[in-house]
């Protein structure tokens, strides 16, 4: 046991409390170790066949623990919402108190400190880890949001929770999303993803605000879990366990129930299975008898996923946190906001974007840029071009080769492959950009009919620039450089005459940006564009009925 300070006091130093937690012996069953979880919130003790969580003294604005009081406040609140989901894990709140001069579980002269005491889950049976070894279907998830659905079935809309369905109230998360994130900007994410998702979030507010107030008519706003991802979902031989709900903030707990289901959608989504993600979306929807849920789960996954970057930004500037989970955490941080990048400009399905404009406009340049924030696969003409004919791709090209190689038939069977190997993108529910002048209608009209055949959105992105620009590029071109292109100055006159501006495409499908400006400026301009693009776009869903679908028993 801990021996007591001189002078007794509720502000017992961190390592005093840490000392005693760790130590084996002070826990009333006297396990064999005992194993330290931290966030930047809570220690969690692994102590078979308990575990106790501990709330850190931290104040982080959304998360109050500053006094005692408030700790011991939000541990019972803990036990008494995560019963409701995992009422047999969730045992009892334990005062940690000075008692004749050592630490102790239980009462004593005085408490310093609460915990929340709870069965131990078998890891082996988080979801997570079932999605690890492949044991998990539309089976699995079926039953996941059955359990949901009766959950969501079983609470009693208010006006109280209701009101925070509202625009105005939305955004109070969002905002302070953004302001408690521009820190990480240049570290855990860019400049032009930031602002991209923030034009995309208060886009989305202004342009379907009427839906948000058609979910409160719904009574789609209820007291729902409000961290539902990966690890807080147990299938074990007992049942399903969902545990760790939001106790800390009414408000994250008050949502939209498509707000919850985006939350492990996105999850699912961030763990390589955007297959399974679909499938819940699809069956929790059908479940609910709520079709309303399409038109937001992009909206949802977005700033779920980009809370979740938050949080592990959080973790990972937190000093207790050991090195290596600090460096796992900044690395997860950027994934998250990556994948919350992708939701506001593409949504959550395959997607291709075709990069086009004239020779040195600077399009390869933009679409590699844009490949690098979105994690994209790229497709360049000029690359397929020398794969096709055998050469190194930073090869220069002789002039007799050269007139074989942008022979029309040549660019026929370039632009084709181009094509299929972005509907095997697509197949695979992958996102890919096509990276090639596509300056006929007819080729255009071939790529997006071909698109649409294999189920995928397909955009256009016209890159520009000034012509006295793009003939200064040209001579200064070095051969066998610029992303595989062997366009010459030469070359300029007779494929700009050519060249059919893509006025046939609705507006849509179709930005255009200038590389006049710096490249960041001009990625920022393009992510920003496609999210408002991503805004405006008809939005729906499978229809929740029956027909059509199989569900599992």
């Amino acid at each position: 046991m801990q021996t007591q300070p001189e002078t007794p006091s509720a502000t017992t130093p961190s390592d005093v409390l840490l000392d005693f937690l760790l130590n084996p012996a002070s826990y009333p069953h006297h396990p064999d170790r005992v194993r330290l979880v931290q966030t930047h919130m809570s220690l969690v003790l692994l102590v078979s066949p308990y575990a106790y969580k501990v709330k850190k003294p931290v104040n982080l604005g959304f998360a109050d623990f500053s006094t005692l009081e408030k700790r011991h406040y939000y541990a019972e609140r803990e036990i008494a919402l995560n019963r409701r989901l995992c009422a047999e894990t969730y045992l009892d709140v334990v005062p940690i108190s000075w008692r004749s001069g050592h630490l102790v579980f239980g009462e004593g002269e005085e408490t310093i400190e609460y915990a929340v005491r709870m069965r131990e889950l078998n890891e082996q049976y988080f979801l997570l880890r079932l999605l690890e070894r492949n044991e998990v279907g539309p089976r699995e998830m079926h039953q996941i949001a059955r359990k949901l659905a009766d959950f969501y079935s079983q609470q009693t809309p208010t006006e109280e929770i209701a009101r925070w369905g509202r625009v105005e109230n939305l955004r109070i998360s969002t905002d302070e999303n953004f302001a408690q994130t521009e820190e990480g900007i240049g570290k855990v994410l860019t400049r032009p993803a930031f602002e991209a998702i923030r034009a995309y979030t208060n886009g989305f507010y202004r342009h379907h605000q009427q839906r948000f107030e058609q979910r409160i008519r719904e009574n789609r706003i209820l007291d729902c879990h409000g961290d539902l991802h990966l690890d807080h979902i147990h299938c074990g031989p007992r049942g399903i366990c969902i545990y760790d709900c939001i106790e800390f903030n009414d408000r994250l707990r008050s949502i939209d129930v498509a707000n919850d289901v985006a939350f492990l959608a996105m999850d699912l989504d961030y763990a390589g299975h955007a297959d399974l993600a679909r499938s819940f979306i699809s069956q929790t929807a059908y479940l609910l008898k709520d079709s309303g849920l399409f038109h937001l789960i992009d909206f949802y996954q977005c700033y779920r996923a980009y809370v979740r970057g938050k949080v592990e930004m959080m973790r990972s500037n937190a000093p207790q946190v050991a090195e290596a989970d600090r460096q796992q955490s900044y690395d997860q941080s950027r994934r998250y906001f990556r994948l919350a990048l992708n939701y506001a400009v593409a949504g959550s399905g395959p997607a291709v974007l075709v990069v086009m404009g004239r020779i040195g406009s600077g399009k390869s340049t933009l679409a590699h840029e844009l490949a690098r924030e979105l994690g994209w696969e790229v497709y360049s003409s000029d690359v397929v071009r020398k794969e096709m004919a055998g050469l190194p791709i930073d090869a220069s090209v002789p002039d007799e080769v050269r007139e074989q190689l942008y022979h029309p038939a040549a660019k026929e069977q370039v632009y084709a492959a181009l094509i299929q190997r972005a509907i095997q993108q697509v197949r695979a529910g992958k996102r890919v950009i096509l990276d090639a002048t596509f300056g006929q209608k007819a080729d255009r009209r071939r790529v997006r009919e071909q698109l649409e055949q294999a189920g995928a959105s397909g955009s256009f992105l016209e890159v520009q620039a000034p012509e006295t620009t793009i003939r200064q590029r040209l001579a200064h071109r070095e051969p066998g450089t610029a992303y595989g292109s062997d366009a010459r100055l030469e070359d300029f006159d007779r494929l700009s005459h050519a060249y059919e501006p893509p006025a046939e495409i609705h507006p849509l499908y179709l930005q255009a940006v200038t590389t006049e400006q710096p490249l960041d400026e001009a990625v920022m301009m393009a992510l920003i564009g496609m999210a408002h693009q991503q805004i405006l776009r008809p939005s729906g869903g499978p229809p929740v009925t029956s027909d059509g679908y199989s569900y599992p028993d």
